[in-house]
Formats: structure tokens, C-alpha cells, sequence
């Protein structure tokens, strides 16, 4: 076991290495056909369609129906897989003719090419495909397509019918090449192995298969041919287009060349030669004249279907950036997509595996469903032939914007090579892929204009991965970036930690939903005018990364939208906070005795310049941009009953000791401060200031605008000496029912709209009717040439006009007897 292991990594080394080796190259760009008998199809069919080739019967020694139910339901998700399989087979044949004549230089003397040929034969309903590889002798024909027949075909069925964990069975039981029986009633393997003559092996996959000497003799040369005799609903695979597309998905990056036989026609000048013996100069002259005859003749033309070549194989140093470019218009299928950045590597130890990996230039529209649902970004390949693409274990969801491409030398896969084992070695690839993001990132991040542009469109998937991923979180931050206070450019959490003033304590930060809106924000003003720096944070997750992160480099993160804000010592001079509450005492009351029933306490701000108010969360409660976030969930949520206590908490207002309207306040308080429940004046212009408040602080107004608005015009009317319970005059005009004249007038209106037509029931004869659909027929429909003569005999079908008006006429007099229906203006 352990030398047929070493063979194998023997031969995966030497193809590698093999696949960029010049002759390899020149067979991809010089196609030779190889022999596919016209008559191949049907050259030993009866008259039944049954299988007839005089030869030795060998019976399945396994219930072959009850394996191929569980083929076609368990193993494989689609029958397209089938051309997958066979094409991976024919390319290990094709490996293992390579392999031998690096010691035996006569193995490729039966035939020096190396390719795949895939062609349809349309009224035969047959495929055939053909590889110029090893061959097999008839033993290994019996040994190879009889392996299924095998005594560990019993383990084969129990462990494919239960729910066993240990699916890893690739090459056990030939059911790669057993997949053909899903489209295929009938297969027939004709081989040409050096080591004996050309056999053919046959079965219908029923109780046995048959293998016969081919009577034909030798018409391969070397290598193997299949014969799919498709099934009555697998129509689809008869058509080129078809063909190729499989080809593309699953075999594109195959080592060898892989063709599509077709017949196609072209015209050709046919030669003209002369019976006359006359060479006078006339008779040249006169045979130059004579315009050439033209023939079409059908020719079969092989059309390269891989073109594309597996860059990854290669070494990176010896590829180009517009190399890498145009490999990701080959991966995305995207024609003008470009990358922003891509990194090329080789993963070694537990698990073998090479990898490219791209960055898109633009986030897709999809980008966030896709994170959802782990759509599509990985694309996994073993030995160049495309598995997978719908396994969600190789990378973490919140790095879904990523296009990835991975070759395994083995992966650990089922036996049907669809479905990724989830085990360490997956484990393993994911780990090794997440550590060359990081990487990819902190290169890209040296670039701060290209890192800018990741930001803007891939900046919300890091700030998931911090939510996500707890044990990457850490270097996650470590890339996030942020506009600040002091510059326009993003910034790094650590380029802010090292530009903190002396004695700050705390990383400032305020959100809001755009920069320009939280660059107004009253909450930044005593900030700015400090010169402290603040992180501006308009990305509607970025309050909960924050709240999530906690700290950078031992930094705490401060809202500067709560109470608990901290800036640091006072300035010498200035009045303490404790004789600005004492002084401010009467007006603070007055506040708090008016919207008592609206916040939780009014206290003397620290952090305000210019606003005369800010509204301030505590420490545990909803911001106005994470209210504002929780509102924009589906309503249902908004019924839970967290929700309701976080959205009805009350907030602190902080009033600005220094600005003149809290000062004005503070004086008319301070006059009687028991009076603040007769002074219906002063608890309006408090209710203003309350609802002003709110939406300069960012939140929504608790009661109705029309309220809002109420309470400012009676303001209006107090200062303008305006009686406050006047009310607005208005008179106006009443409208009028129209009366009957004006009424029948209408109805004779409508009347005179439908008499407008020209032709009226009962006016038209039948044989003027007729002749009027004729002329309208003749000039729409003009006869052509060919038919003109042939329909003038033809007698004009007649419409029984009278019939026609008779229903037309019991239809209006139906209507007559209802109602009838006016609109009254």
C-alpha cells in the first residue's frame, strides 16, 4: 500500500512538472485527429438494438440495479457529471502513457499525440470520446470495468445505504467511470493497450458485460474509446453547445487538450478540365473565361475546448499582472471585471494544496446575500478538474466578496468527489486561506489610496468578520479604517492611538449617518474646540463593532453621545461642575418639572459650545443612530419586548451653562423658582427647546409634528402679542349640484362621441361587409408570387353579417333594461 501511495505522488510530481513541458505546449496548438470509426455506433447492432458481439459473457456478482439506484440518488446531484469523470479518467490514462515512456521511449511510437476527442454522432444518438493514453489490455478491462463486481462491492452498498461517516473511496469501486450509466442505456469500451490487441468491452449495465477481440483490428493505435448510447430524455447532451459548456466547467484547466469533433461544410471551386487537345491561344483564353464551378463538401474539423491554461501550476515569478488579469476574467466569467489584488500561493505539510486568490475591483450588488447564504467564492479543483464550488468550509462567511481558487493533489472528498468531507484537512486549507487574506490586507494597506478604495467597498465585510470571527478580531481591527475629525482620509485605529493628546484616557468616537451630519452634531463641539481628535463613523454597524471591540491597545472606546464622558481635568480658572449645578439649581428644576414625564434628569453639560442642549443617552442605553438602527428592523422586532424597554428609556438633557437662551432661562427661573407650574409661558418655550433638542440630537420627535409645530406658533403669537385662542377666519364658497340641464346636456354629449362612427349596426350589407375585410386582408397580407395563382380560386370564407348584428343587437337591448349609470360631477 504504502509503494503504490509513493508511485502515485511519483507520478502527480512528474506531471506537474510534465505539464509545462514543450511538447505538452505543442499539442495543445497542433490538434491531430484521432481514429473514430463512422461506423463505430452500430458496426455490431442487431436488429433488436441488443448487445451482439461474440465474445465472453462475465456476470456481475452484485445486484447491479439496486447499485445503479443508489448512483443515480445518492452519489450524484446531476447526470451532467458523467462527462466530468470520463474526461478525468482518459486524462489518467493519458498521464500514465507520459509517465512510462520517461523509461521506455517506445511507448509513445503507436502514437505520439496526447489529447482527448470528444465527438456526437446526432442520428445515431452516440457519444464518443477518445484519449490517446495507456489503453487497456483485456485483463484490465475485466479488471478495471468489473471492479464494481468486486466481493467489496457488498461494503461498496452498505456503506453508500447508511449514514457511515467514512466516505473516502475514490478508486475502490470504478464508479467515476460507472456514472455514465446515468445518461446511457448502453456502453461500449473499445482499448489499445502496447501490451496485447485492441478488445472491446460491452454492457447495459443489467446482469453482465461482455469482452470481445475487436474484429476491426488495430484502429486506435493506443489509447481508449467509449461509446454512450444515450438514454431517450438525455437529448441535451447530442447538442455542441452542451458539450462544450461541461467542458468549461469541470475540465477547462485539464493538462491535456481537449477536442470537439463536428462535421462542418465549406464551398470549394471545383477543377475544370478540358477534353479537347487544342493548346491554340483562343482556347486558353476561352477556358479563362468560363466562371469555375463550386462544390460543397463536408469536412471534420476538432475544435480546441480548453484553451485556458492553469496558471496556478505555474511558477508566480513567471507570471505577468496581465496574466493574473485575464486568468480572473476566466475564473468569474465576467469579461471586463478586473482585480483590485490577488495573491498566488503553494501550501505545504498536513495538506498539499495550490491556490490563487483574487479581490474584486467593485463589491457585487449580491455581496451581502452572498455572505448570508456562503454563496459561490471557492472554487475547488483536485489535479485540475473542477469538484466543487458550494462547499461554505474553506473560508468564513464575512470573507464572501473573496474569488478563490483551489487545486488539491487530494482532497478529502466522497465518492462521488461532489461533496467535501468536513475533517481536518479542510480545516487545514481554511486556516492556511484566512492567514493569506490577512496578509493580502496588510500589503494592500501599505497602499493607502488602493487600501481606501478596499475600504470603501469591502469595509463592511471586516467589520462583520469582527462580529463573526472572535478569534481574528483582534487583527481585524487592526484594519479597519475611519474618517477622523482631523482629516478627510481614513485612519487606522493605531495611527489614532498614537496621535491621543496628553492625559486622554479614551479613543473618542461618534456616529451618525453621514461625516457631514456628526461633524454638526452638538455632541463633538466641546471635543473640537479642545483640539481632541474624534473618530467619525457613519457605517450603520459601526456602533455595534465598537460596543463589540471594547478597546484597542488597552484604549477604551467613549461615545461622545453618552453621559459618562470623561475629557479630562478642568482648565485652571474655570468653574467647577459642582458650583455650575448649584447655580443653575432653580432653572434645572424648573426643566425637570415640565418634561418629567419625557427624560430621566437635567444636568449642566460639559461637552456642549455652541447648542444650548444636547439629549444623551446613559451608558446603556440607545444612541439616536442605534435607535435609528433598531427602527430600520423588520416590524416585527419592534413588537419584542426588549425593544420597547430600550426605545422608551428616557435620556438626560444637558444644558450649555454659557449660551444665551439657557442663561435668559436661568434669569426668569431664578426670579420665583415655586412658580414654575403657573408660568404656562416657560413650560412651553421648555417643550420647544425639548423637541429642538431631540432632532439636533439625532432623534426623531416624540409626538406629532402638527404638535411640534403648534407649540412654536404659539411662541410666535406670545411675542407678537397674538391672542393665543384666536382662530383663523375662512369663508368658503359652497359648490352646487349642477341641475338636469346640465346633466342631459352631458349624456347628449356622450351620445354624440359614439355616433361618431362611421358604421353603424344595420347599415352595412353582407356583400359590402365581405368585400371591406377583403380589401383590408389584400393590403395587410399581400399574396406572394409563388402562391398568388394558387389562392385566386380560392373562395372567400363569408361572414354571416346578419347573424353578427343580431347578437349585437339582443346584447344592447340587454343592456337597455339596466340602470342606467351617470357620473354626477
Amino acid at each position: 500500500m504504502r509503494k503504490s501511495l509513493f508511485l502515485l505522488s511519483i507520478i502527480a510530481a512528474i506531471s506537474v512538472v510534465a505539464a509545462e513541458a514543450p511538447a505538452v505546449q505543442a499539442a495543445f496548438q497542433t490538434p491531430e485527429q484521432v481514429a473514430i470509426p463512422d461506423n463505430f455506433a452500430s458496426s455490431f447492432e442487431s436488429t433488436t438494438g441488443q448487445t451482439v458481439i461474440p465474445g465472453e459473457k462475465f456476470q456481475f456478482q452484485t445486484e447491479v440495479s439496486r447499485l445503479m439506484n443508489i448512483v443515480i440518488n445518492s452519489l450524484y446531484k446531476t447526470p451532467e457529471i458523467f462527462l466530468r469523470e470520463l474526461i478525468s479518467n482518459g486524462s489518467d490514462a493519458l498521464d500514465k502513457i507520459r509517465f512510462q515512456s520517461l523509461t521506455d521511449s517506445s511507448a509513445m511510437e503507436s502514437n505520439p499525440n496526447l489529447n482527448v476527442t470528444i465527438a456526437v454522432n446526432k442520428k445515431a444518438r452516440v457519444i464518443t470520446i477518445t484519449d490517446t493514453g495507456i489503453g487497456m489490455t483485456k485483463e484490465d478491462l475485466q479488471k478495471n470495468l468489473g471492479t464494481i463486481a468486486k466481493s467489496g462491492t457488498s461494503e461498496f452498498i452498505e456503506t453508500m445505504s447508511g449514514d457511515k461517516a467514512d466516505m473516502d473511496l475514490i478508486g475502490k469501486f470504478g464508479v467515476g467511470f460507472y456514472s455514465v450509466f446515468l445518461v446511457a442505456d448502453k456502453v461500449r469500451v473499445t482499448s489499445k493497450n502496447n501490451n496485447d490487441d485492441q478488445y472491446i468491452w460491452e454492457s447495459t449495465a443489467v446482469d453482465d458485460f461482455t469482452i470481445a477481440k475487436d474484429p476491426s483490428g488495430n484502429t486506435l493505435g493506443r489509447g481508449t474509446q467509449i461509446a454512450i448510447h444515450l438514454k431517450e430524455d438525455q437529448d441535451q447532451y447530442l447538442q455542441d453547445a452542451r458539450i462544450k459548456e461541461l467542458v468549461g466547467k469541470y475540465s477547462e484547466f485539464i493538462n491535456f487538450p481537449i477536442y470537439l469533433r463536428s462535421e462542418k461544410t465549406k464551398t470549394v471551386e471545383q477543377e475544370v478540365t478540358s477534353d479537347k487537345e487544342d493548346d491554340s491561344e483562343e482556347a486558353v483564353v476561352e477556358e479563362a473565361k468560363e466562371k469555375p464551378e463550386t462544390v460543397t463538401v463536408s469536412y471534420l474539423d476538432d475544435e480546441l475546448m480548453n484553451s485556458n491554461k492553469p496558471i496556478w501550476v505555474r511558477d508566480p515569478k513567471t507570471i505577468t499582472h496581465e496574466e493574473y488579469d485575464q486568468f480572473y476574467t476566466v475564473l468569474t466569467r465576467e469579461a471586463n471585471a478586473k482585480p483590485m489584488a490577488y495573491s498566488h500561493f503553494k501550501a505545504e505539510g498536513d495538506t498539499e494544496f495550490k491556490a490563487i486568490m483574487y479581490i474584486p475591483e467593485k463589491a457585487p450588488k449580491n455581496l451581502f446575500q452572498r455572505t448570508e447564504t456562503g454563496e459561490k467564492n471557492v472554487k475547488l479543483y483536485v489535479k485540475r478538474v473542477f469538484i466543487t464550488d458550494e462547499s461554505t468550509d474553506f473560508l468564513p462567511k464575512w470573507l464572501a466578496f473573496l474569488r478563490v481558487l483551489v487545486d488539491a493533489e487530494d482532497a478529502p472528498l466522497n465518492v462521488s468527489r461532489e461533496t467535501v468531507q468536513n475533517n481536518k484537512s479542510i480545516k487545514s486549507i481554511s486556516k492556511h486561506l484566512v492567514k493569506k487574506v490577512f496578509d493580502l490586507l496588510k500589503t494592500m494597506s501599505q497602499d493607502e489610496e488602493k487600501y481606501a478604495g478596499f475600504i470603501k467597498e469591502f469595509g463592511t465585510s471586516l467589520k462583520l468578520g469582527s462580529l463573526e470571527d472572535k478569534s481574528n478580531s483582534k487583527k481585524i481591527s487592526r484594519l479597519l479604517r475611519y474618517h477622523t475629525s482631523e482629516s478627510d482620509k481614513y485612519t487606522s485605529l493605531e495611527s489614532y492611538v498614537s496621535r491621543m493628546k496628553k492625559g486622554q484616557k479614551d479613543i473618542f468616537y461618534a456616529t451618525g449617518s453621514s461625516v457631514d451630519e456628526i461633524k454638526q452634531s452638538p455632541f463633538v463641539e466641546s471635543l473640537l474646540a479642545r483640539n481632541f481628535e474624534v473618530l467619525l463613523m457613519d457605517d450603520p454597524i459601526d456602533e455595534i463593532v465598537i460596543s463589540e471591540l471594547r478597546g484597542f491597545e488597552g484604549k477604551a472606546f467613549k461615545n461622545v453621545a453618552k453621559a459618562s464622558l470623561d475629557l479630562g481635568e478642568e482648565e485652571e480658572g474655570a468653574e467647577t461642575q459642582k458650583e455650575l449645578e448649584t447655580r443653575f439649581a432653580p432653572l434645572l428644576d424648573w426643566i425637570h418639572a415640565t418634561l418629567i414625564n419625557d427624560i430621566e434628569k437635567v444636568q449642566v453639560s460639559k461637552r456642549l459650545t455652541t447648542s444650548p442642549a444636547a439629549l444623551v443617552a446613559n451608558d446603556f442605553g440607545w444612541t439616536a443612530n442605534m435607535e435609528r438602527i433598531m427602527e430600520g428592523q423588520a416590524k416585527q422586532n419592534q413588537n419584542d419586548a426588549m425593544h420597547s424597554f430600550m426605545k422608551n428609556q428616557k435620556k438626560i438633557l444637558e444644558i450649555n451653562p454659557g449660551h444665551p437662551l439657557i442663561i435668559g432661562m436661568l434669569e426668569r427661573a431664578a426670579k420665583d423658582p415655586k412658580a414654575y407650574d403657573t408660568d404656562t409661558h416657560f413650560q412651553e418655550m421648555a417643550k420647544v427647546l425639548y423637541d429642538i433638542t431631540l432632532v439636533r440630537s439625532g432623534y426623531s420627535l416624540k409626538e406629532s409634528v402638527k404638535a411640534f409645530a403648534g407649540r412654536v406658533e404659539n411662541m410666535l403669537r406670545v411675542n407678537l402679542g397674538v391672542d393665543t385662542g384666536a382662530e383663523a377666519t375662512f369663508e368658503a364658497p359652497q359648490a352646487e349640484p349642477r341641475d338636469q340641464a346640465e346633466i342631459d346636456a352631458e349624456i347628449e354629449q356622450r351620445e354624440d362621441l359614439l355616433d361618431a362612427d362611421e358604421v353603424k349596426p344595420g347599415t352595412m350589407t353582407t356583400e359590402e361587409l365581405n368585400r371591406m375585410l377583403k380589401e383590408y386582408t389584400d393590403s395587410t397580407n399581400p399574396p406572394t408570387d409563388a402562391n398568388a395563382n394558387a389562392n385566386a380560386d380560392e373562395k372567400v370564407e363569408e361572414v354571416n353579417v346578419e347573424e353578427i348584428v343580431a347578437q349585437a343587437e339582443e346584447e344592447l337591448d340587454s343592456d337597455e333594461t339596466k340602470e342606467p349609470v351617470r357620473d354626477e360631477l
